[in-house]
């Protein structure tokens, strides 16, 4: 039994994972947040955000920012997994 669970389940297993890291990448983009912060910094510079606008979206997106390093930093070190 536990022959064909390992031919049927570890392959499956292996594919969610795959999607899974692929899918916090994605959603976890810290090239993509660090364009967003140089925008944010680019349009307040040319007055096109108002002060308050640029100090709020710069919170936000410093915040995602961190997450989104500590969710790669996981990834690169094997701490997230799917759970089986």
């Amino acid at each position: 039994m536990f022959i064909l669970d390992d031919l049927l389940f570890r392959p499956f297993v292996g594919i969610v994972d795959t999607l899974h890291t692929m899918a916090l990448s994605e959603i976890y983009d810290v090239d993509a947040l660090e364009d967003e912060l140089k925008e944010n910094q680019l349009l307040y510079e040319l007055g096109e955000r108002s002060e308050t606008e640029y100090q709020e979206r710069k919170a936000e997106l410093e915040e995602e920012l961190e997450i989104a390093r500590d969710v790669h930093e996981r990834l690169t070190s094997g701490r997230v997994e799917v759970k089986s």
